[in-house]
């Protein structure tokens, strides 16, 4: 019997909802291959938390999920607590501590949806967003000066280092071959931000030497955006720094169907810490507890655990659930266009992994 510890921060708002759907998901692998285990430990770590303690997580939380296998994230957020509290007290650290410095990001139209872009299909619509995930614009550097008057200031430093720019792009390119694909595109903005984007650009050019089979483009990050739109079919793998990937990814989201269908993974390539697997559609209050959020991201998530865990046949089995069900189109959330239930839509994509047992 092969274990895996995985720590479950269901979070705020739909977060619980969307991670029940995720976890029935994941015991259906377990019943399909009985030869595995995922050992749970739900944590009760979010903005409730931070009500009752002034923290979003204990002072050993870190040290508490150190050991744990991957970690799963449902969202983190609510109304009563200002985002720069319940993100830089436990979603970045999380990321920072366990060097997650790679966002993971699939833009993929899953068969039985339609794209809004017209003309757009599976086949144009297929690439990866490799978003660096731990320095760059959400560096913690910078400060205000003279609150409350008016000469009051605010500076927020961008941070990037030859060691962490060369290491996400590196993996770009690595994923690339992996993958069999033959382009690598890079997003800049070096005709107005001077200093740090020519140096993205330098250390790009300079990977992009080492690896002569792969075509490459730079594309200024406003051009780039509008080929998300346009000419989505020319992307492989995309490498972004941490400011312009998490927009383009929200982009791409939008192209594909909306954020409810949008997973991620924060990850450690080289697996000294967990990797933490996540959708990216944040808490949304003002559906919270009205059961029709989607759980698509979330299991699409579970998969992508169980690809960086080394079982890529349990994560295709579960994007094949999820793309079953889509393309019977009986059963579908409110958001692509049906009346099914959080719970209903996940018990559909259950439903649908036994049947391939």
């Amino acid at each position: 019997m092969e274990h895996y510890s995985v720590a479950v921060i269901a979070g705020d708002g739909i977060g619980p909802e969307v991670m029940a759907e995720g976890l029935k998901a994941l015991q259906a692998v377990e019943r399909v291959h009985n030869w595995i285990r995922f050992d749970i430990r739900c944590l009760d770590w979010n903005c409730g938390y931070y009500a009752r303690h002034g923290r979003m997580m204990p002072d050993n939380g870190l040290e508490i999920l150190r050991d744990f296998d991957a970690i799963l994230l449902g969202a983190i957020g609510a109304p009563d607590v200002p985002d720069h509290i319940s993100v830089w007290e436990l979603i970045l650290p999380i990321r920072r501590r366990f060097h997650q410095y790679v966002n993971l990001r699939p833009i993929k139209l899953l068969k039985g949806l339609e794209s809004p872009l017209r003309h757009k299909g599976q086949a144009e619509l297929d690439f990866v967003v490799v978003r660096e995930n731990t320095e760059g614009e959400y560096s913690n550097m910078g400060g205000r000066l003279h609150a409350g008057t008016p000469y009051e200031l605010a500076i927020q430093n961008n941070v990037f280092t030859r060691f962490g720019v060369e290491r996400v792009i590196r993996y770009a390119f690595s994923l690339a071959q992996s993958l069999g694909r033959k382009r690598v595109t890079a997003a800049t903005k070096s005709n107005g931000i001077n200093h740090s984007m020519p140096f993205w650009d330098e250390v790009f050019r300079d990977v992009s030497r080492s690896h002569p089979e792969i075509r490459t483009d730079l594309f200024h990050i406003d051009a780039l955006a509008a080929y998300f739109v346009s000419r989505p079919e020319i992307f492989d793998v995309v490498v972004a720094s941490n400011l312009f990937g998490d927009i383009l990814t929200d982009l791409g989201a939008a192209v594909v169907g909306g954020l409810g269908l949008a997973p991620s993974g924060n990850i450690n390539p080289e697996r000294e810490y967990p990797s933490m697997f996540e959708p990216i559609h944040g808490s949304a209050p003002d559906i919270a507890g009205k059961g029709i959020a989607n759980p698509i991201a979330t299991i699409w998530s579970v998969s992508m655990m169980m690809d960086h865990l080394g079982h890529r046949e349990m994560g295709q089995l579960l994007l094949d659930g999820i793309e079953e069900v889509l393309v019977e189109g009986v059963v579908r959330t409110p958001d692509i266009g049906g009346r099914a239930t959080t719970s209903e839509m996940g018990d559909a994509i259950v439903n649908s992994i036994m049947r391939k047992a």
